[in-house]
């Protein structure tokens, strides 16, 4: 396995070190120390206990004895998850025996440790132990700004289109179950967005979401990695790996690009997925687990099975609830949202102020058929964020191949949709969009927001009339042109 890095806020994660040993206690403080980590030390239960609950910042880790002359390392266990579930517990133990070992899984240790133990072994588990509980904490602290800025509801952001509308309909129907799911579609549509709006709308949102991309692992660590192993289990296995089966206990983990999982291990996942337990390489004991799973995949299922690739059990195993999300040309209606979306988030980045796009630059974006979906567009919208100097992004600011389709007709616009429309109220609806956003670009100045709509203000005023839209503002003339009468009913009276 390769050596993993500290985690970014290595500096700042917190580490309690429990045990009655002070030479040991000594050594590990050093290791975790040189490691950057700020490191506190307690000789057994009573004080472990007393940090633990008494401290005004939640430890990221506590790593624990099992059998001290106080107390036991499994209630300080207990005591740290209750003050706060991100907190992760490693239990170290001479007295090692299996039943201990899953009595601390149980009760939602991160791993178990066997004195003694190889100094290496100690710190790679360290490492993965507080990069999970920073996991944690960041999907609360993203949840939280969430529940903030979008107090309605997160799942208006995936799209307001007809078969956008569906999914959310369908996320909303499923979140709550354990039911496994495959997201389907393109490139870049977003599955993993889809991914993670199930888990967050789920009762395991304050568990870990992990991803995993099947295509990027190597065959021969690939088991490794979603199941974990045993120290020695093969060449360079150093020290113990729970996988991230175990490391998503209690969460969600995504599985993505699961057409391009080996069949050997199609086989062990669909053991998995049917018993709710693993078996780390090397070990001879099935340790049970409380995962959701979600697969995503680009490929052609249906294809793969009838040629071999994919094996038909795992397949129908997990396209229980299947999820086909359509490429963004077919939902064009989705790019305006998507657009304030990630303008906001890269502006916000950027440290810029931008209020939007000019209305060119939001026609080439509609214009544009996106072949990468909705990765090309945020990638586009990062780039114009970044090159934008003033607060309208322009024309300019766009990759060239969408600056083209702009002179070109706008085919996009007039996609049917395979299961028909009332073309009156589509008619209807874009006009009411275009409307609105010219006024709240202008202002709410209707003369200047006809300029920008290239109609009269008689013609803009019949029809905020034919609308219902109410956009008076104060200090403007309803007679304009030379004092003629803006009426619907035009001139002649």
């Amino acid at each position: 396995m390769a050596s993993m890095a500290p985690p970014r806020d290595a500096g700042a994660a917190k580490v309690l070190v429990v045990d009655d040993e002070p030479s040991l206690r000594e050594m590990i403080s050093i290791l975790l120390r040189r490691e950057g980590f700020d490191v506190t030390t307690a000789p057994g239960f009573a004080r472990a206990k007393e940090l633990v609950t008494g401290s005004p910042f939640p430890f990221a880790l506590v790593l624990t004895d099992l059998v001290m002359p106080d107390g036991s390392g499994l209630d300080i266990l207990t005591a740290a998850k209750q003050r706060n579930p991100a907190t992760e517990v490693i239990v170290m133990t001479a007295h090692s025996t299996v039943d201990a070992a899953l009595d601390a899984m149980k009760r939602g240790a991160y791993d178990f440790v066997a004195k003694p133990f190889q100094t290496a072994e100690l710190r790679l588990l360290v490492l993965r132990a507080v990069e999970k509980s920073a996991i944690v904490r960041e999907n609360a602290r993203l949840r939280a700004i969430l529940a903030v800025e979008r107090p309605d509801d997160p799942l208006d952001q995936l799209g307001k289109s007809p078969p956008m509308r569906a999914i959310v309909e369908l996320i909303r129907r499923i979140a709550s179950s354990r039911t496994t799911v495959l997201v389907t579609g393109e490139s870049g549509t977003g599955k993993e967005r889809i991914a993670r709006a199930i888990h967050a709308m789920s009762e395991r949102a304050d568990k870990p979401f992990l991803v995993v991309n099947c295509g990027a692992l190597p065959e021969n660590l690939m088991e490794s990695e979603l199941f974990g192993h045993e120290k020695g289990a093969f060449t360079g296995a150093s020290g113990r790996h729970a996988g991230l089966f175990r490391e998503a206990d209690g969460g969600t983990l995504l599985l993505d690009e699961i057409g391009e999982l080996p069949l050997a291990l199609q086989v062990k996942l669909l053991r998995v997925l049917q018993e709710r337990r693993v078996r780390p390489v090397g070990a001879t004991q099935e340790i049970a687990v409380d995962v959701r799973v979600i697969a995503a995949t680009n490929r052609n299922v249906e294809k793969d099975v009838a040629e071999g690739r994919f094996r038909n059990d795992l397949y129908y195993r997990l396209n229980i609830i299947r999820i086909e999300v359509p490429p963004l040309r077919q939902r064009t209606e989705d790019i305006p949202l998507l657009v304030d979306t990630f303008v906001q988030r890269f502006a916000t980045e950027h440290g810029k102020s931008i209020r939007g796009l000019a209305p060119d630059t939001l026609r080439s974006l509609l214009a544009y058929d996106f072949p990468g979906n909705v990765r090309e567009l945020e990638n586009a919208m990062e780039r114009a964020v970044a090159l934008s100097q003033g607060p309208i992004i322009g024309l300019g600011d766009l990759p060239q191949a969408m600056v083209g389709a702009a002179a070109a007709p706008s085919t996009a616009l007039l996609l049917l949709p395979e299961q028909g429309c009332d073309l009156d109220a589509v008619v209807a609806e874009a006009e009411r969009r275009l409307i609105l956003q010219a006024l709240e670009r202008m202002g709410g100045v209707r003369t200047q927001a006809a300029k920008l709509l290239g109609v009269s203000f008689r013609s803009l005023r019949y029809r905020l009339a034919k609308l219902g839209i109410d956009a008076a503002v104060d200090g403007e003339s309803d007679e304009e042109e030379g004092g003629r009468s803006s009426s619907p009913e035009g001139r002649g009276r």
